[in-house]
């Protein structure tokens, strides 16, 4: 049923539809309701009923705009959105609205086609299809837009990694020229060009007299010519005068044991900073030599060697055949035991050179060198602490079994026949000539130190001594604590068979690792 708004009459829809074709408004139900135009929206009480239904009688249905004015207190609102029309109404709802009203238009027949993307309605298929483009290109530029961002994104962040790549490898270009320096790498020059500087540096400081560095470079000269040390850092007769001060010496030591005989050498003006391992092993290679069983051994190498690359006997080999090569000749005896075949791994360390640098060595370089001069030895390796606070509790029980192991004995003073014991760690290395058992049955390892000078050294030598110097000396269990410690250890030489045996195993140099 439909409600009249001029006379408020429920009307069916077949009457609704009759009063439309005959274009007047049949008379009010009830003259109660208040009449309303629904053309213009006026409103009036029952006295002037008649009038307004003979106003919307009398007015015409024409085109948008012939309606009648509206009253002049209101003026007619869009239902959607609230804005004033007034006669425009109409033109305003198909204009703003239509897409709403849809099939309610005015009966054009026209065909209306809905956007897919947005729900506009357009009146022809031509518009839908500008008005998708549209859609589309808006996305394309954004899909562009994104894409390009994504490029920036990736370009910046390139450009991050290679900049962060490239400071990196300065960095470690940086640190391993500095690991370079540090172990004498660097091809600034070695042993001669050290000394000449250091004592240039000498003179202009007023510590050197010009004559004296003028002599002491002729001294340098003919000392590397001949290859053999000029013996000026060396101090002899210590383990000699050591053994005289045990006998007398009762206050806290039960037992002592000594090694075989060993001059003492430390660094001088050409090799101070990097010349420990060297100067060890001219210790070691000094015991050595004062036994008959490795200077046999010794001898027979070093003349073949010498008589090898001059043809006959330097005059310094008739001399002295006890003489101790200088730091540049044992570089090159350590390139010779290279050359043979001995840790060609630790010789690509070093590209297979180390004459003429200031390279460090270690245990690896005295092994193969004193492998290739027929000296049977091995390498101890005590990789990690095996005591409270990171001591090394195990490396002097092997010392002392070392020393002990053929002296069964119960002197006091035990100066065995074994030789030195190389002893490395990281950035240093020395020569362990003894040890002491401490009447609380602590241990002492006695230490030769190439860093001490000649002059603490000969303090040891004065017969008077009460034993203050032996400081220098003595390094108990908790002045030991490097993560890791590795020992070189003689024992016998080597039959021509074992020595090609050893070569061969130091394809991949091993080591005994304790524990």
């Amino acid at each position: 049923m439909l409600l009249c708004g001029v006379c408020g009459q429920t009307l069916s829809p077949e009457e609704a539809a009759a009063a439309g074709q005959r274009r007047h408004h049949p008379r009010p139900a009830s003259p109660d309701l208040p009449p309303c135009c629904p053309l213009c929206g006026a409103t009036g009480g029952p006295p002037r009923c008649e009038e307004r239904r003979r106003h919307t009688d009398t007015a015409e249905l024409g085109p948008p705009g012939s309606r009648c004015l509206p009253a002049p207190e209101r003026l007619p609102e869009c239902p959607f959105c609230e804005e004033a029309a007034g006669r425009e109404l109409e033109a305003h709802l198909w204009a703003r609205h239509g897409h709403v009203l849809g099939d309610l238009g005015p009966g054009t027949g026209e065909q209306l086609y809905e956007c897919p993307m947005c729900s506009l309605t357009c009146t022809s298929i031509q518009i839908l299809e500008e008005h998708v483009d549209l859609h589309l290109e808006e996305n394309s530029f954004l899909e562009g837009g994104n894409m390009r961002d994504l490029e920036l994104a990736q370009q910046l962040q390139t450009e991050e990694d290679e900049r962060q790549k490239s400071e990196e490898e300065k960095q470690e270009r940086e640190e391993f020229k500095k690991l370079q320096r540090q172990y004498g790498l660097d091809n600034s020059g070695g042993y001669k060009q050290q000394f000449l500087k250091n004592m240039e540096r000498e003179v202009n400081r007023g510590r050197m007299q010009p004559f004296d560095y003028h002599k002491r470079k002729a001294d340098m000269m003919e000392s590397l010519a001949f290859g053999v040390d000029d013996g000026k850092t060396k101090t002899s007769g210590i383990i000699e005068a050591l053994c005289k001060y045990y006998q007398n010496e009762n206050k806290d030591v039960r037992r002592v044991w000594l090694s075989a005989g060993v001059d003492h050498f430390h660094s001088s003006l050409g090799d101070r900073g990097w010349g420990c391992g060297y100067r060890n092993f001219q210790m070691l290679l000094s015991s050595l030599l004062q036994n008959s069983l490795y200077n046999d051994c010794l001898r027979g190498r070093r003349g073949s060697r010498e008589e090898a690359e001059t043809g006959h006997l330097t005059q310094t080999s008739r001399r002295d055949t006890a003489a101790i090569p200088s730091i540049p000749k044992i570089q090159s005896m350590i390139e010779d035991a290279w050359r043979e075949g001995f840790d060609p791994h630790g010789a690509s360390h070093f590209n297979n050179r180390l004459h003429g640098s200031k390279a460090w060595i270690g245990a690896c370089e005295i092994y193969s060198l004193l492998t290739s001069l027929r000296i049977k030895c091995q390498i101890i390796d005590f990789h990690k602490p095996t005591g409270p606070t990171g001591t090394h509790p195990r490396l002097f029980e092997w010392v002392l079994h070392y020393y002990s192991a053929d002296n069964g004995s119960g002197a006091k003073v035990v100066c065995a026949s074994k030789p030195p014991i190389y002893l490395q760690h990281e950035g240093h290395s020395r020569t362990i000539v003894g040890i002491e058992e401490k009447k609380n049955k602590t241990l002492c390892l006695l230490l030769f130190d190439p860093g001490c000078p000649s002059q603490e050294m000969q303090k040891l030598l004065e017969k008077n001594s009460d034993g203050t110097s032996l400081r220098l000396l003595r390094k108990y269990l908790g002045s030991l604590k490097e993560k890791q410690y590795q020992i070189v250890a003689v024992d016998g030489v080597l039959t021509l068979e074992e020595k090609a045996a050893c070569r061969h195993a130091s394809q991949v140099l091993t080591s005994e690792k304790i524990p």
